[in-house]
């Protein structure tokens, strides 16, 4: 059995998670990418592709005998289009991927799971705060901009438009920024045991945004949010058990309203206040960037495990499980 994935995003840890558990492994990655993954002895086979459409008949050579691991660049990259033809097995539920994909879709997936979240403005004209506008999908921060009123919204969704990252007001998201620390919590859902798991908490490090303060306070830079890389973050534990709730809490809902279900990791992308309160501001219904910190096992996945577990080889472990006890088609989609 082959454990897959695209090169990109998390796809190193994911295969060495694989290859500890015991798993041969394969990789589909963009040609210019080959020679960088070839370096790495748990990756058993690498290939290069020189259009998504290639991409996905690459991944479909393992219909009968691999399982591939969805990441952020999956649809992002390769397209909800493409996706859809993917005939190998995917580990998670990828009847998730269009409402990730959707970021109204997407809050009103946490607003159902009666988790606090920021508020959302339906038109530039009833903005009357601090906003931050969002363009759907993985992209990692690219497109998004901050605004203090409606004029500046107005302002930054014409440049959207004229740079053709967007068609109309539709395909963003209008929401109120919130002032506090960003926490993203990381959960891996455990259909095999039967309970949830906090493996990771990550802060994202975003340009320039976070080089701004390092200019002299007369100068004048737009900030942009792209993420470039990731901060590992302990939280206080008072938080946690808000945190393990929200965590139950979206888990079932996607239950009830996107079935299967919740399975295997996803991350909580979160604001903590001042005053104790975790905001959800968005979802990753997949493995996230910012586990990529915890290869050798983040101080929750040893409280669980008490060894080394990433979510590259949970996920690995998870399908492992299934596999021993005959119930794989229960981890798959």
């Amino acid at each position: 059995m082959y454990i897959l994935t695209i090169g990109s995003h998390s796809s190193l840890q994911i295969l060495h998670g694989a290859k500890k558990e015991g798993f041969k492994t394969a990789l589909v990655t963009p040609e210019k990418r080959v020679k960088f993954y070839k370096q790495f002895n748990f990756i058993d086979e690498v290939y290069g592709y020189k259009n998504e459409d290639e991409a996905v008949n690459y991944i479909n050579n393992f219909e009968k005998n691999g399982i591939l691991i969805p990441h952020g660049s999956l649809v992002e990259y390769v397209g909800p289009e493409r996706v859809s033809r993917i005939r190998t097995k995917i580990f998670g539920n990828r009847n998730l991927f269009e409402w990730e994909a959707n970021q109204k879709k997407k809050m009103s997936l946490l607003k159902a799971a009666k988790i606090k979240i920021p508020e959302q403005f339906e038109s530039p004209e009833d903005v009357d705060r601090l906003v931050i506008v969002k363009l759907p999908g993985a992209k990692g921060g690219k497109g998004y901009f901050i605004a203090r009123n409606k004029e500046e919204v107005k302002e930054g969704l014409n440049k959207l438009i004229e740079q053709k990252m967007i068609k109309n007001l539709d395909d963003v998201i209008i929401q109120e920024y919130v002032i506090g620390v960003p926490m993203y919590f990381q959960f891996f859902n455990s259909i095999m045991l039967n309970r949830l798991e906090i493996i990771g908490i990550d802060i994202r490090y975003e340009t320039n945004i976070d080089g701004l303060r390092r200019l002299p306070p007369d100068i004048r830079v737009d900030p942009t949010l792209v993420v470039v890389g990731n901060i590992p973050a302990v939280a206080r534990e008072s938080l946690l058990p808000t945190v393990f709730e929200y965590g139950e809490n979206f888990t079932q809902t996607v239950k009830e309203l996107v079935p299967p279900g919740m399975i295997g990791p996803f991350c909580l992308e979160s604001v903590v206040t001042d005053q104790g309160d975790i905001v959800v501001f968005e979802f990753s219904g997949r493995i996230v960037a910012g586990t990529n910190l915890y290869v050798n096992g983040s101080p929750y996945s040893w409280l669980y495990w008490d060894e080394p577990m990433s979510a590259g080889r949970r996920i690995g472990r998870e399908i492992k499980l299934a596999l021993n006890s005959n119930k794989l088609n229960m981890v798959l989609t």
